[in-house]
């Protein structure tokens, strides 16, 4: 199954390290973990950030084609604080490379013809007029591929006629609690499966509980960007949306339980974790 990931990528920069990022590009790597090939769009700066982000999403097994060189600004920065637990609150630098991604008709066509099943992207990468005429290009090409909308809502960088503006492009919408409590006079223009992620306790499937799983975090960094990768393979193969959630509860789980958004996990470590 094709993935097209369109957003931003940038360094999590934590008070002792500095891990490459950024809720698509997590989606695409976790998506490729689940033996999918996602095709990931995004800019870097022409900088030392930019080169040793594109060196280390080539380790991870990413496609960095679609992966800009921007000169014109730095590659993605987001400053990583984690309270007691363990649960983290962001801040973004900006401007940053990815916020200028203009597609060549030849680019469009290209990534048309890979037959994506999903095309998924979130809200901050939006706030530029020019990413959003990209995406409604690449739905335009892409009529019968899925859409996938994680709100992912980060302080300073959305607003309300933005999210209106999302809301109906997509097939499923993923947001958290506090997102949905902000949103919720908006929420009409949301069509098909809205799923809330509630960390530990698991999340509602169009108000259907589904429990989570129990593990101790090391930090939620990327956990809920496993989820919507978990949650994409579930519906792909056609399970109910509980079962589908279930599976995307127990990916985030084990992201969770380990320092950083991006780490090489197997189907079978999943399984002894969350048993």
């Amino acid at each position: 199954m094709t993935i097209l990931s369109l957003g931003e990528i940038l360094w999590d920069v934590f008070p002792d390290r500095e891990e490459l990022g950024g809720a698509p590009f997590n989606l695409a790597f976790h998506a490729s973990r689940l033996g999918h090939e996602p095709v990931f769009i995004s800019a870097v700066g022409d900088d030392a950030r930019g080169h040793r982000a594109l060196n280390t999403a080539t380790k991870l097994g990413i496609d960095t084609s679609f992966i800009q060189t921007n000169p014109e600004a730095g590659t993605g920065v987001v400053t990583v604080s984690l309270d007691q637990a363990r649960q983290p609150s962001f801040v973004l630098q900006r401007p940053a490379a990815y916020d200028h991604v203009p597609l060549t008709d030849r680019q469009i066509e290209k990534l048309a013809a890979t037959n994506p099943e999903w095309i998924c992207f979130g809200t901050l990468f939006f706030m530029p007029a020019s990413n959003l005429a990209t995406l409604r290009r690449l739905l335009e090409a892409c009529p019968r591929a899925r859409r996938f909308y994680d709100v992912n809502l980060r302080p300073g960088n959305w607003n309300d006629a933005l999210v209106r503006e999302l809301l109906p492009l997509a097939d499923v919408v993923k947001l958290n609690e506090a997102e949905i409590e902000t949103l919720e006079p908006m929420m009409a223009a949301a069509r098909g499966l809205v799923c809330v992620t509630r960390a530990e306790r698991g999340c509602t499937v169009n108000g259907t509980g589904v429990p989570g799983y129990r593990v101790k975090v090391a930090d939620a960094v990327g956990a809920g960007d496993a989820f919507s990768a978990g949650l994409l393979h579930g519906l792909s193969a056609g399970w109910p949306a509980e079962q589908a959630a279930d599976f995307a509860n127990r990916v985030g789980a084990i992201v969770a339980s380990r320092p950083g958004a991006n780490h090489f996990w197997t189907v079978e470590e999943l399984d002894a974790l969350t048993r």
